[in-house]
């Protein structure tokens, strides 16, 4: 969506071309302040461009108070002007939504538009709560100054998977002991085994379900050994993946789920439309409700100590 396209700039309120209709003229200037609809609500945003392209005027719009990497391009239908009666109308949406001043479970928490100094104190906000950089827990080197979009994106854990989370945890970081490896099922065995399950129930293998699973693999291999692993884990990982290897044909079920806990954190710096990103959540569910179905063949029951993966280490270290 750069330049290329264009047919045409304005800079202001009007437009010289003669041959776009009224109900098409520049009905909103660059510099100004707006408000834009992104999925359910209404947010603040700034009109940073305006272009005319085939006939039909788009604007590029940063959301105030948000990281650039939620800025795109919207039609006139998206936006409304910034008047008492739309933040009314956005007010009233909110409370519908029931979204208050103090919550942040929507895009942001504004329940009336910000002047120019709220929406930087806002950003300075970010700035100090996530600081660039490494993240708190030094999991990785993504920086974290959008760590409020995580909001955004809310993967309801199952309770009986939830309950295994915890026996995870204290299996590996209580009892000293790990997940027996290689994994049968492993988790390639389980997205292949999900994917021929939905092409059953919809009669129909759908290439979204498909690219979903791929993702889900891709954030897995590389999310296993930045953020997946306990400490304790970290020499049985060293022995048994290699340069070669894919995590996602040795580990299994276990360390799959620990992804889904990741998922919020990991998705937040992905440059998607809020839309888009309401339908993913709905089939990374529909993942964890398959997972859930099958806990007891996917899942082990108990682990191995030590020295059934690393005979004769010991116990495993803190790090």
């Amino acid at each position: 969506m750069g330049s290329s396209s264009k047919e045409e700039t304005a800079t202001d309120g009007d437009t010289s071309s003669g041959d776009n209709p009224p109900s098409n003229s520049n009905l909103f200037s660059e510099g100004e302040r707006v408000l834009a609809y992104h999925g359910p609500r209404i947010y603040e945003a700034k009109v940073q461009k305006a272009e005319l392209r085939k006939k039909e005027w788009k604007y590029f719009v940063h959301y105030l108070g948000w990281n650039k990497n939620w800025d795109e391009w919207v039609g006139a239908d998206r936006l409304m002007k910034l008047t008492e009666e739309n933040v009314m109308k956005q007010q009233a949406l909110d409370k519908k939504q029931g979204v208050d001043k103090s919550s942040k479970s929507g895009r942001s928490s504004q329940s009336k538009p910000k002047s120019s100094a709220d929406a930087k104190a806002d950003k300075e906000d970010l700035k100090n709560t996530a600081p660039k950089g490494r993240k708190r827990k030094s999991d990785s080197g993504v920086e974290k100054d959008n760590s409020s979009m995580e909001k955004l994106v809310k993967i309801q854990i199952p309770s009986t998977l939830k309950k295994q989370l915890v026996d995870d945890w204290d299996f590996v970081t209580q009892q000293d002991k790990l997940v027996k490896l290689p994994r049968s099922p492993n988790v390639d065995d389980i997205l292949t085994k999900y994917l021929e399950y939905r092409s059953k129930k919809d009669g129909i293998m759908t290439d979204s379900v498909g690219e979903i699973l791929k993702g889900i693999r891709c954030y897995f291999d590389k999310a296993l050994p930045v953020m997946l692993l306990y400490k304790k884990e970290r020499q049985q990982y060293n022995e048994v993946v290699h340069d070669d290897v894919s995590p996602s044909t040795i580990y299994g079920a276990e360390h799959l789920l620990r992804l889904f806990v990741k998922f919020p954190e990991l998705l937040a710096y992905v440059n998607i439309e809020e839309e888009t990103l309401i339908r993913l959540q709905q089939k990374l569910m529909d993942f964890l409700k398959f997972l859930q179905k099958n806990q007891s063949t996917f899942f082990l029951s108990a682990y191995d100590g030590p020295k059934g993966v690393s005979e004769g280490k010991g116990k495993g270290k803190d790090d």
